[in-house]
């Protein structure tokens, strides 16, 4: 049987705010078809029922589901084809898409290919937590999603695993499923999250936050029924009697089709590389959002896709072939940078923004770039460098790079 083909000028995989953006963006001058594997549109914020999303893109303080619907709505009035239940299983050539959906099989021929994919919370298993097998244990997309979407119970005692900005969203919708957060957990000095959240969010609790700590195990038969969390200063355990467990953060890129892509990938983020311009290391193929910096706020990863129109955009009136650029590479309490390349017509990145991940605090801090001994720049921000959450610092840090030299590293001063 043969498998019809479609083309397109522009496809967009992943139907969440960056791809939305990008498609905004884009469709106006170019048909765009976006793919997403769900049956709708809007990714995590759809099922994420509090306020919050849409302030740095929209300028607007909306709730989740209001900013999924007005970034549809945006890409659908764009003239984009947005196209839910579309499975992309995987390449067959370059730029060519095989698509599985309820209506067959097809492969979609496209002049060029935004990833949009996104990330995901990794589940119990994934962090290797012995114990017993019981229900009752959730991430917090699986929580919300039973919760707000299914309006199903989910317990009545909670234990939240992580203190980043999600987990404080996992406070919210369980209290919304009248279940009492009885305890967090978190293995950082202090939660990780901003204070305008982590505060208000105390309100909200029944019980401690409890820092410096791990989950050890997780006991239970048909239902959890305790936790033990241990300290990891003193090695004193505490059992905690819960029948909810939720665990929040500890982000993964879904990376499948572009390690399947054969595109080149970073070990930091385990994302695509890209370079200011979001371009990967294949001819037409760019990568936005969440899929390069795990996890950034629903409105910081709409703006990768309205950075990278420009230069989608120039793909199609050139077609020029990547350019070999110059790494940036970290060092110290950093975990990963994005993006990663300074290429010589890669511009600035978006929002003229280097964005990290640190595994230490630093209230105020001071960073530095240096290549071949030589200091590039230096440069101190007045919020501070926190784990948990994504740390941006001024691209003019690396902006003065010679494009002829070697790697630049970003370091603490």
């Amino acid at each position: 049987m043969t498998v019809p083909t479609q083309n397109v000028a522009v496809a967009i995989i992943g139907g969440g705010p960056s791809g939305l953006t990008a498609a905004a963006a884009l469709a106006p001058d170019v048909d765009v078809l976006v793919l997403e594997r769900e049956a709708e549109l809007g990714g995590i914020p759809r099922h994420s029922d509090h306020p919050g999303y849409g302030m740095r893109d929209l300028r607007r303080f909306m709730s989740g589901p209001a900013y999924a619907r007005r970034l549809t709505v945006t890409a659908l009035d764009a003239g984009a084809i947005l196209e839910t239940e579309a499975m992309v299983t995987g390449w067959v050539g370059e730029r060519l898409l095989q698509v599985t959906s309820p209506r067959g099989v097809r492969t979609v021929a496209a002049d060029a290919v935004v990833l949009a994919t996104g990330a995901r919370e990794r589940p119990r298993p994934a962090r290797l937590i012995p114990g017993d097998r019981p229900d009752g244990v959730y991430t917090t997309g699986q929580l919300q999603n039973l919760v707000h979407l299914h309006h199903a119970e989910v317990g009545t005692r909670a234990l939240i695993v992580g203190g980043e900005l999600v987990s404080w969203s996992a406070v919210l919708t369980l209290r919304e499923a009248h279940c009492a957060t009885v305890a967090m957990v978190t293995d950082q000095p202090r939660s990780e999250s901003y204070a305008a959240f982590r505060i208000p969010g105390r309100t909200l609790m029944d019980g401690p936050v409890l820092t410096r700590s791990r989950l050890v195990s997780i006991h239970g038969k048909d239902r959890v029924r305790a936790a033990v969390v241990e300290n990891l200063d003193t090695g004193a355990r505490t059992t905690v009697e819960c029948d909810t467990v939720v665990f929040t953060g500890d982000w993964i890129p879904d990376h499948e089709l572009a390690r399947t892509a054969g595109l080149a990938m970073d070990a930091g983020t385990r994302g695509p590389v890209v370079d200011a311009a979001l371009r990967t290391s294949a001819p037409g193929v760019f990568a936005v959002g969440n899929l390069l910096h795990p996890v950034d706020t629903a409105d910081g990863a709409a703006l990768d896709g309205r950075h990278v129109a420009p230069a989608v955009r120039n793909w199609l009136r050139r077609r020029d072939a990547p350019e070999a650029g110059l790494r940036i590479r970290t060092d110290g309490p950093f975990r990963w940078v994005a993006p990663q390349l300074i290429t010589p017509n890669g511009g600035s990145a978006s929002r003229d923004d280097l964005l990290f991940w640190v595994d230490e605090y630093r209230r105020v801090p001071k960073l530095r770039a240096v290549q071949d001994g030589r200091v590039l720049g230096t440069a101190r921000t007045p919020w501070p460098a926190a784990p948990g959450r994504v740390y941006r610092a001024p691209w003019s840090l690396v902006a003065r790079a010679d494009p002829h030299g070697g790697d630049v590293t970003v370091s603490f001063a």
